[in-house]
C-alpha cells in the first residue's frame, strides 16, 4: 500500500511539473520583471538656490531660475528640500525592495544641480521619472496632494502625454489612498523645466501643503514618510501593471 502511495505522489508531482501547476509565486515572478525597469527620482530643490537662468525647454528663449530653494513647513520649519530627500530615500528603499533599479538626481542637500541637468541625468538610464515636491499657499486651509503633468499640446514632451498622464493618475490615486491625503487632481503645465527636458514619461507630485498644519506635521513624521513612499511605489506598480 505504501509503494502505491509513493508512486501516486511521484506521478502527481511529475504531472504538475509538466503542466505548470508548480509555478514560481506570482510576486517572485513580478519581482523578476521589475528588475528590468529603472525608476528615476528627483528630490526637488536643494539647500541653496541657483538663481542664474537656463532655458525652460530645449531651444527655448524663455529662461527660468536653474533651481530654487523651495518652501518650508510653517509649523515644523522643515525645509522642502530636506523633506523631498527624506521621502526620496524611503522611496528608493521601497522600490529596490520590490525589485526595481533606482537612480536619484541627488543623495544630499548640499549640491547645485539645475532642473535641466536633473532631467538629463534621468533620461540616460531610467524608464520613468518621478519629481518630488511639496506645496505652499497663502491660505493655511489649502491641503492635499496633486500632480503636475505636461499637456498633450506640449511641443517638447507632448508625444509622451498619454504615458505621463497615466503615470500621474496612478501615483496620485495610490498615494492619496495610502496616506489619506485629499486628492486635488492633476494640473497640466508646460512651463516646468525639469519636465520639458525629459525624454521619458515624467510626473511631479506635490505631496502636501507645508503651509497647512495637518499636512505639514504629517509629512515631517518618518513613519508617515514611509507610507508616502509606499503610496508612490504602489502607483508605479499600477502604471507598469504589477
Amino acid at each position: 500500500m505504501g509503494k502505491k502511495i509513493i508512486k501516486a505522489v511521484t506521478l502527481s508531482l511529475a504531472l504538475c511539473l509538466i503542466f505548470g501547476a508548480v509555478a514560481v509565486p506570482a510576486y517572485a515572478a513580478k519581482k523578476k520583471d521589475r528588475s528590468t525597469i529603472t525608476i528615476g527620482i528627483d528630490p526637488g530643490h536643494q539647500s541653496r538656490a541657483d538663481t542664474s537662468k537656463e532655458p525652460d525647454a530645449p531651444g527655448s528663449s524663455t529662461k527660468k531660475y536653474k533651481v530654487t530653494g523651495g518652501t518650508s513647513g510653517k509649523y515644523t520649519h522643515l525645509p522642502e528640500y530636506k523633506l523631498t530627500l527624506q521621502v526620496a530615500k524611503k522611496l528608493r528603499k521601497e522600490l529596490e525592495s520590490r525589485g526595481y533599479k533606482v537612480v536619484m538626481t541627488r543623495t544630499k542637500n548640499d549640491v547645485n544641480i539645475s532642473n535641466s541637468k536633473r532631467a538629463r541625468k534621468l533620461n540616460k538610464k531610467c524608464d520613468i521619472a518621478i519629481r518630488l515636491h511639496a506645496d505652499g499657499a497663502a491660505s493655511a486651509s489649502a491641503n492635499g496632494a496633486s500632480m503636475q503633468c505636461s499637456s498633450k499640446n506640449n511641443k517638447y514632451i507632448g508625444s509622451l502625454y498619454s504615458k505621463c498622464n497615466k503615470l500621474s493618475k496612478k501615483i496620485l490615486a495610490s498615494y492619496c489612498r495610502k496616506t489619506g491625503m485629499k486628492n486635488r487632481g492633476i494640473s497640466y503645465r508646460d512651463d516646468l523645466t525639469g519636465t520639458n527636458f525629459s525624454t521619458i514619461p515624467v510626473t511631479l507630485i506635490e505631496m502636501g501643503f507645508m503651509s497647512n498644519k495637518s499636512d505639514d506635521t504629517y509629512m515631517a513624521n518618518s513613519k508617515n514618510q514611509t507610507k508616502m513612499a509606499e503610496g508612490i511605489a504602489d502607483g508605479i506598480d499600477d502604471y507598469f501593471g504589477f
